[in-house]
C-alpha cells in the first residue's frame, strides 16, 4: 500500500496546508488500515486548512481538516475517523452515489415533465386544478429524489462505519475512538439546541450511529488497548503545531490546560513564540527541544525556518539537512526548504539539486517550482527558469 500526499485541491482553491509533520503522522495511521481494506496502489492524504472536525473522500483521496487533528485527544481519534473514510474508498460509495445522483435526477426529470405536462393541459382545458396539482407533482418529485438521496447516503454512513470496525479490529486497534467522536457530535448538537429532522440529513444522528456500533465495538477484544506513549507525543505535537499556527499561544495552553507537563505545551509555544516575532527566543526554546527530541527531524525543520527568518541561511540549510536525514519519510517539503536555504546562501547550484529531488517526488508543490526558477534564472539557464515558472 502506498499512501502519499499532494496538492490537486489547489486548483479548486481548497485552502490546502502543507506539513511535513503532520503528513508523516497521518500516513502512518492510515497505512495498516489501508492495508486491512484490501486497498493497493496510491491513496493521498491531503491536509485541508480549516479548524472545524471534518473529513471526506474524493476519488482515491482522503481530505482531513487540520481541525480534526487539533480537536481529536488521542490518535486513536484520528484513526478513527480515517477508518471510516477508508470505508467509503474501500466500498466504492463515490461512485456509486454518482449512479444514484444520476438515476434519482432523470426520475426528478420524468416527474417533472410530467408535472409540467398536467399543468399544460390544465391551462388549455381551463381547468385551475388540474393546472395546481401539476406544479405539485413537479415540486414533490424533486423533494423525492433529494429525500432518496439522503437516505441512500444515511445507509453508506452506517456501512462505512462497520467497514471501520472492521479495519481496526484487524489491525488490533480499538474502535473507542469512533465513539468518544461522535459522543463530541452529539454533546455539541444538544449545547446548540438545534432540532434537527432526520430524513433532511446526509448522516445519521450522533446517537444512531453510537446506538449502531456501541456493542459491536465493546465486544472486539481490542476495545480496551490505549496508543502507546510515543504515538500520543507525535499526536501531541501536531495538535500544538496546528493550534499555534490557527490560533495563539493561549489556544496551545488551553488545549493541554490538563497536562501542563505534556511535550505538546512545550512545542506550541515554542512556535507560538517563533510565529509572534521573537526569532531569538524561540530559537533557545527549539535548541531546548532538540536536546529533548534527538531524533526528531521536526524540531530541526523549524529551527531552519527560524534561521531563514534570521537572515542566516548557511545555519538553516544545515537545519534542515539534518531534519531530512531524521525524517523517515523524507518530506518533499523539508528538502524544498533546504534548496531554498542553499540558494539564499548563494549555493544555486545545489538549490538546484535538492529541489529537483524534490519536486520529483512531489510533482504539485509550487513553492518548490518558484525558487527552482529563481536557482536557474541565477546561473544563467533562463528556458529553465521560464519552464520551472510555468510549472
Amino acid at each position: 500500500v502506498t499512501v502519499a500526499v499532494s496538492a490537486p485541491a489547489q486548483a479548486q482553491r481548497v485552502p490546502i496546508v502543507r506539513d511535513a509533520e503532520i503528513e508523516r503522522l497521518l500516513i502512518d495511521y492510515a497505512k495498516p488500515l489501508l492495508a486491512a481494506a484490501g486497498i493497493k496502489g496510491v491513496t493521498e492524504i491531503i491536509l485541508i486548512n480549516d479548524t472545524s472536525f471534518n473529513a471526506f473522500v474524493n476519488g482515491r483521496s482522503i481530505y482531513i481538516n487540520t481541525g480534526t487533528v487539533m480537536m481529536s485527544g488521542t490518535p486513536n481519534e484520528v484513526i478513527g475517523v480515517l477508518a471510516h473514510e477508508i470505508g467509503h474508498l474501500a466500498g466504492g460509495h463515490q461512485e456509486r452515489l454518482r449512479q444514484k445522483l444520476e438515476s434519482a435526477g432523470r426520475m426528478a426529470t420524468i416527474a417533472g415533465l410530467v408535472g409540467m405536462g398536467a399543468a399544460v393541459a390544465g391551462a388549455a382545458t381551463g381547468s385551475g386544478d388540474a393546472g395546481q396539482a401539476g406544479a405539485g407533482i413537479a415540486a414533490g418529485a424533486q423533494e423525492m429524489a433529494r429525500r432518496s438521496i439522503l437516505a441512500y447516503q444515511r445507509t453508506e454512513e452506517i456501512t462505512a462505519d462497520r467497514s471501520a470496525i472492521t479495519y481496526l479490529d484487524r489491525t488490533g486497534q480499538s474502535a473507542k475512538g469512533m465513539l468518544v467522536t461522535f459522543q463530541r457530535f452529539q454533546t455539541s448538537l444538544a449545547l446548540s439546541g438545534t432540532r434537527v429532522d432526520p430524513y433532511k440529513i446526509s448522516h445519521p444522528l450522533p446517537r444512531e450511529r453510537i446506538a449502531n456500533l456501541e456493542d459491536l465495538a465493546q465486544k472486539s477484544p481490542n476495545f480496551g488497548k490505549t496508543d502507546s506513549a510515543a504515538l500520543q507525543a507525535r499526536h501531541d505535537l501536531a495538535r500544538a503545531k496546528v493550534a499555534a499556527y490557527s490560533g495563539n499561544i493561549n489556544t496551545v495552553r488551553r488545549l493541554f490546560r490538563d497536562r501542563p507537563d505534556s511535550i505538546g505545551l512545550k512545542y506550541g509555544e515554542a512556535i507560538s513564540t517563533f510565529l509572534q516575532g521573537s526569532s531569538k527566543d524561540a530559537l533557545k526554546k527549539f535548541d531546548a527541544l532538540a536536546k529533548q527530541l534527538p531524533q526528531n527531524g521536526y524540531v530541526h525543520e523549524i529551527r531552519g525556518e527560524i534561521l531563514l527568518k534570521a537572515s542566516r541561511p548557511g545555519d538553516a540549510a544545515k537545519a534542515f539537512r539534518t531534519a531530512l536525514k531524521l525524517d523517515p519519510g523524507k518530506g518533499a517539503t523539508i528538502q524544498i526548504g533546504l534548496g531554498q536555504s542553499l540558494l539564499l546562501a548563494g549555493d544555486a547550484d545545489g538549490a538546484i539539486k535538492e529541489l529537483g529531488e524534490a519536486l520529483r517526488r512531489d510533482k504539485s508543490n509550487a513553492t518548490g517550482y518558484e525558487y527552482l526558477a529563481r536557482a536557474y534564472a541565477q546561473t544563467g539557464r533562463e528556458p529553465d527558469a521560464l519552464l520551472a515558472t510555468a510549472q
